[in-house]
């Protein structure tokens, strides 16, 4: 989905909101502690939890029911920031360039309506600048497709204006299918083998057309309330499928920020955001924070989940929340969350 990015950014999340005055003994309480239940209270979700990773250990937190700690969840885009690493890392291997156009690797794949692979970078579409269609804009996310039928739908469509940064789940479903191109393995098989396996991500995987959660799992619910726990993870696929834990995103990103997953070189390329006029790297997004900090991450939305991990830009802090529902009510509760555990506190 696309990044909530800066509190001037367009569509959402504009503003933080004041945390409200602290008591006189208030300040030996975490502001997540107090900011967490608003996802409930006020979000509208039925439950939310998080879990931050400090230099000092970790801190979980949860507000609601249905949601423990070691619950495994769907996490929608986030499962771009993966996609990405693998394609970087072959990338450092000079097994492909960024500059390889999308018919070097796929030909005659992208054609029709105006489209046209030759005219495509991997680059263009890791950083959505592509102007490739969206195809869940059809199928609103609930129907499970092959990544050849849902890059069909999205060739009946004419591209958007070229280089310029449209958020299309399309450029990660083509991403994947490069990588099964260039390996000879699927991107589900190359993620467990270079980044599940390596940090030990137990709770992580691709679950290809599984519709049940790993236990243990909570329920999932839609924005009506309707039980969405069984789904198709191809209503995705390579832009979406992922089903992780809160303790290994923390542990993903925390690696890929800190330089395990990737040469310097390859994380500088994750994180410029000049391609995408400032709003987006390759799979990571900077948020500035009020008191200046800048953290780095991505979300995910999918039916029933909504996702975020925010980092410091060398890893050592992390933070994922997760609501077991597909979108958060109030847009101005994701960034104030974030402002609570990066900014500096005050007693």
């Amino acid at each position: 989905m696309p990044p909530l990015r800066m509190l001037s950014a367009v569509p959402v999340y504009l503003a933080v909101l004041a945390l409200a005055p602290a008591a006189s003994s208030a300040s030996t309480v975490p502001p997540t502690d107090r900011v967490l239940p608003l996802l409930v209270t006020r979000g509208g979700a039925p439950a939310a939890a998080l879990l931050a990773r400090e230099e000092t250990g970790t801190r979980y937190v949860r507000s609601g029911q249905g949601i423990t700690r070691p619950d495994h969840f769907r996490a929608g885009s986030i499962t771009k920031t993966f996609i990405a690493t693998v394609v970087l890392q072959l990338a450092a291997e000079h097994r492909l360039k960024l500059s390889d156009t999308v018919e070097r690797h796929l030909p005659g794949l992208v054609r029709g309506a105006g489209n046209d692979g030759r005219a495509l970078t991997l680059r263009a579409l890791l950083t959505h600048t592509s102007g490739l269609n969206d195809f869940t804009v059809d199928t609103r996310g609930k129907v499970p497709l092959s990544p050849l039928q849902a890059i069909r739908i999205a060739l009946t469509h004419p591209p958007a204006d070229p280089g310029r940064y449209s958020y299309s789940n399309t450029n990660y479903v083509l991403l994947g299918l490069v990588i099964k191109q260039v390996t000879g393995r699927s991107y589900a098989a190359e993620a467990e083998r270079r980044i599940i396996a390596p940090l030990r991500l137990t709770g992580t995987s691709f679950p290809g057309s599984r519709t049940t959660l790993p236990s243990p799992h909570g329920r999932a619910y839609a924005t009506d309330g309707t039980d969405v726990t069984e789904l198709d993870p191809r209503v995705a696929g390579a832009a979406g499928e992922l089903v992780t834990t809160l303790a290994d995103l923390d542990r993903f990103y925390a690696a890929l920020l800190g330089g395990e997953l990737l040469p310097p070189r390859q994380l500088g390329e994750m994180r410029d955001t000049r391609t995408a006029h400032g709003l987006y790297g390759m799979a990571l997004f900077p948020v500035k924070l009020p008191c200046g900090t800048t953290v780095w991450g991505h979300n995910g939305r999918i039916s029933g989940s909504y996702v975020r991990t925010a980092a410091t830009a060398d890893g050592l802090r992390v933070l994922t929340f997760r609501v077991n529902t597909t979108a958060i009510a109030d847009p101005d509760l994701e960034p104030r969350l974030l402002a609570a555990e990066f900014c500096p506190r005050t007693s």
